[in-house]
C-alpha cells in the first residue's frame, strides 16, 4: 500500500474514479489457484512497474520469465490515492438510519453450526434489547456500541419487502452479515504486495469498498493497512504522517516491507535526502512505536545505515509479536556497528523470531549468530548464506525449532563434519523442505565425494529442494540421488560429472544381460528443475544433450521444465536457439543466470502448473537463491537476490 499527499479540498475517502463500487463477489476465476485455494491476483502492468535495479518474475504463461529494471518507474508518477483516515463520527452513507432492537432469538455459530457453546442465545420474553438496560438512570448501554462493534447484537430481521430498486436496506444485504474475518479475506484478494504508481485498478477496487458500507469499510480499512511497502522517502513519511495522526492505523500494521525501497527515487542528491530527513533511524524508530502488533520486518541493503542500535533493540526485544526480520545484503560499517552493540549475552533466553534472514551480511561477526541463535527456539526459516556462522553457532540451534527452510550457501567457516552431524542428528531439521549447501566452486569446497556419499543417505524424505552446488562429485553419487529425485523437485548438483551421468536420474540403466528389473520396478523422478551449471565450457557436451540418446531435453524427462546452465554455456546455446526450439525448449536469462526452459503449451486442456508451491512462499519461478521469510509477490532487491545473482 503507498500512501500520497491529499489534494487541497479532496477528501482522503473519496476515489478518483467515477468507476462504481466493485464487490468483493466480482472477484474474477484467477484469484483461485489449480488446486482450488484462494490466491491474491499479480500485480497489474508488472512489465512497467518494476523498482529500481529490481528483478520481477514476469506475469505470462512462461515459466521462468523475468522483467529487469534499472530506473523505477515510481519516478514518472508519484500521484497514488489517497489511504483512508479513521474518524470517530465516521460512518457509510447507508449505515445513517437507526438499529431497532426486537426481541431476540439463537443463532448458531457460522464454523459450528450444531454447537451451542459459541451461538447467540436469546433472552427471557420480558427482555427488550440493550438499549433498555439502566446504566446510572440513562437508558444508554455502553455494550450495545461495543458488540455492534464487535458485530454481535440482536439486531432486527432483514424485511421481506425490499425497497425500491429491489435495494436492502442498510446493514441487510446477506455480504454484511458475513462473519468479518472472512469478508478480510475477500478483501484481502484484491491487495497487491508491490503499490502500483498512479491510480490502478487496485486502489480504485479498495477505495470504492471503503464506501459501501460501514461493515466492509471495516474489512476493507483492515486489508489496506495490514501489509505496508515502501518504494521511497516520501512514501514513507506520509505513511508515518497518517499513522502519527491516527494510532488506530498503526494496531492494523502487519508487515513493513522496504525490499522496494530506492533511497535515490525522489532526490537527486545525497544532500537533499539527508536534508529531507524522511526516513531516518529516527524516524524509523518512531515507526516501530507505532506499529507495536508488527508481525514482518523486511529491510534490504539500502536501509542498512538507517538501523541504528535503537532501531534492532526495538525489533529484536521491543516488538513481542514479531515473526519475521530479513536484512539481506545489509553490510554497512554502522549495521554492524549497531548489531555488535545492542548484541549482549544478557538478552532474553528466548526471541519471537520464527524466520530470519541474513542472506549475504557479510560483515557480521560470528559472536552475534552465536548469541541470537540459540535464542530462536521456534526457528523456522533461516538463511545466513554468505555469513560467518560456525559450527558451534550452528550446533547452538535449539531442539525446539522446527527448521523447513535452511540456507548455508558460501559459509566458509562451516565444516563439512559439522554440517552432516547437524543434518544427520539435530532434531530441528528433520522435516526440511528446503536446503542449500551450495558453494563457489571455483574458491571454496565444502564437500568432497567421501563427505557426500555420508550426507545423501540421511537427507530427508520431506526435502522439495536440494543444493549441493560446487560439491566434488562422482558417478557413484547418482544411485544416491535416485530415491531423492522421487520427491524432490528441484535439484542443483556439483562438479566433476558428464551428462551421461545426469541422465540416469531420469531413464533406468541398460544392463548388459538383458535384465529388466530396474525398467519394471522404476519409480518416475519429480524433479521440475535441476542446476547444471557447474558444468563449465566443454565439461557440458552439448552434441550429447540434444542427442536421442539424452532424455534430458525429450519428452520422457517431464515433468522437468527448467535447466540451469553456465553463463559461456548459455552463450553457446544461443548460438542455436533454432535447434532448441525444435525440440520445445527456450533460452531465458536474468542477470548473470540463464535457463533452458521448456515450452509448456498445454497441449492436454488441462490447468496450466503457473510453478506456485506453499514452499516456495509466494514465487513462481525455479531455482531461488534466497529464502523468502514472508509470503509475498517476488519483486524488487529481493528477485534481484533471488533470480537475478549467483551463489
Amino acid at each position: 500500500m503507498a500512501v500520497s499527499q491529499q489534494r487541497p479540498g479532496h477528501h482522503p475517502l473519496q476515489p478518483r474514479s467515477s468507476r462504481s463500487p466493485r464487490s468483493p463477489r466480482d472477484c474474477p476465476k484467477e484469484y483461485i489457484t489449480m488446486n482450488g485455494e484462494p490466491r491474491r491476483p499479480s500485480s497489474p502492468d508488472r512489465l512497467s512497474r518494476s523498482s529500481f535495479s529490481s528483478i520481477r518474475e514476469n506475469e505470462s504463461t512462461l515459466t521462468q520469465t523475468f522483467t529487469q529494471s534499472k530506473v523505477s518507474s515510481y519516478l514518472t508518477n508519484e500521484e497514488a490515492i489517497d489511504d483512508p483516515l479513521p474518524s470517530p463520527s465516521r460512518t457509510s452513507p447507508t449505515s445513517s438510519s437507526p438499529l431497532k432492537m426486537i426481541q431476540t432469538q439463537f443463532q448458531p455459530p457460522v464454523t459450528q453450526p450444531h454447537s451451542k457453546l459459541l451461538g447467540y442465545w436469546s433472552p427471557a420474553d420480558s427482555f427488550k434489547g440493550w438499549k433498555e438496560v439502566q446504566v446510572k438512570g440513562k437508558l444508554a448501554s455502553k455494550s450495545f456500541g461495543d458488540l455492534q462493534m464487535l458485530n454481535r447484537c440482536w439486531t432486527s430481521p432483514p424485511k421481506k419487502v425490499a425497497k425500491r430498486g429491489g435495494r436492502y436496506q442498510a446493514g441487510d444485504a446477506p455480504i454484511e452479515k458475513l462473519p468479518i474475518e472472512i469478508l478480510t479475506s475477500i478483501t484481502n484478494l484484491l491487495v497487491l504486495d508491490i503499490p502500483p504508481n498512479g491510480i490502478t485498478r487496485r486502489n480504485v477496487d479498495l477505495m470504492s469498498l471503503l464506501l459501501t458500507s460501514k461493515t466492509l469499510h471495516v474489512a476493507t480499512l483492515s486489508s489496506l493497512y495490514n501489509r505496508i511497502t515502501i518504494p521511497h522517502s516520501r512514501i514513507f513519511h506520509k505513511f508515518l504522517t497518517h499513522v502519527a495522526a491516527h494510532p488506530t492505523l498503526g494496531t492494523i500494521v502487519r508487515r513493513l516491507d522496504f525490499c522496494h525501497f530506492n533511497p535515490s527515487l525522489a532526490f537527486s542528491t545525497a544532500a537533499e535526502r539527508s536534508q529531507a530527513r524522511n526516513l531516518t533511524s529516527e524516524t524509523l524508530l518512531r515507526c516501530l512505536e507505532l506499529t507495536p502488533y508488527l508481525q514482518e520486518f523486511l529491510a534490504q541493503e539500502y536501509i542498512d545505515e538507517d538501523l541504528d542500535a535503537g532501531v534492532l533493540q526495538k525489533l529484536f526485544l521491543g516488538l513481542p509479536r514479531l515473526q519475521a526480520l530479513d536484512f539481506t545484503g545489509c553490510t554497512s560499517k554502522s549495521f554492524k556497528a549497531a548489531f555488535t552493540a545492542i548484541v549482549t549475552p544478557d538478552w532474553p533466553m528466548e526471541l519471537s523470531i520464527r524466520r530470519l534472514s541474513l542472506h549475504k551480511c557479510l560483515t557480521l561477526p560470528s559472536s552475534i549468530l552465536e548469541t541470537i541463535l540459540p535464542r530462536l527456539k521456534k526457528l523456522t526459516h533461516l538463511d545466513v548464506a554468505g555469513t560467518r556462522i560456525t559450527d558451534a553457532a550452528l550446533a547452538s540451534i535449539p531442539g525446539t525449532a522446527r527448521i523447513t527452510h535452511l540456507n548455508l550457501a558460501k559459509c566458509t567457516l562451516l565444516s563439512a563434519r559439522a554440517v552432516i552431524d547437524f543434518l544427520a542428528t539435530h532434531p530441528a531439521v528433520q522435516e526440511l523442505v528446503f536446503l542449500s549447501l551450495g558453494t563457489d566452486a571455483r574458491s571454496h569446497q565444502l564437500f568432497d565425494v567421501d563427505d557426500l556419499t555420508e550426507l545423501l543417505p540421511k537427507l530427508p524424505q520431506s526435502l522439495k529442494s536440494l543444493s549441493i552446488k560446487g560439491s566434488r562429485m562422482d558417478a557413484g553419487h547418482i544411485d544416491l540421488l535416485r530415491p531423492l529425485t522421487k520427491h524432490l523437485e528441484e535439484l542443483a548438483l556439483g562438479r566433476s560429472l558428464n551428462l551421461e551421468d545426469v541422465n540416469r536420474l531420469f531413464v533406468p540403466d541398460e544392463n548388459d544381460d538383458g535384465e529388466i528389473s530396474m525398467q519394471i520396478d522404476w519409480v518416475p523422478h519429480t524433479l521440475r528443475y535441476i542446476d547444471l551449471s557447474d558444468m563449465w565450457g566443454s565439461e557440458l557436451d552439448l552434441p550429447y544433450l540434444f542427442n536421442n540418446q539424452c532424455a534430458i531435453l525429450r519428452s520422457f524427462s517431464e515433468p522437468l521444465e527448467v535447466v540451469e546452465i553456465a553463463e559461456d554455456v548459455c552463450r553457446r546455446v544461443a548460438k542455436s536457439k533454432t535447434a532448441l526450439q525444435r525440440i520445445g525448449w527456450r533460452l531465458s536469462e536474468c542477470g548473470s543466470r540463464g535457463w533452458m526452459v521448456r515450452e509448456n503449451k498445454n497441449e492436454t486442456g488441462g490447468p496450466r502448473d503457473d510453478g506456485r508451491r506453499s514452499w516456495k512462499m509466494g514465487a513462481e519461478a525455479w531455482g531461488m537463491r534466497k529464502i523468502p521469510v514472508a509470503r509475498a509477490e517476488v519483486g524488487g532487491m529481493y528477485g534481484s537476490f533471488m533470480f537475478g545473482r549467483k551463489l
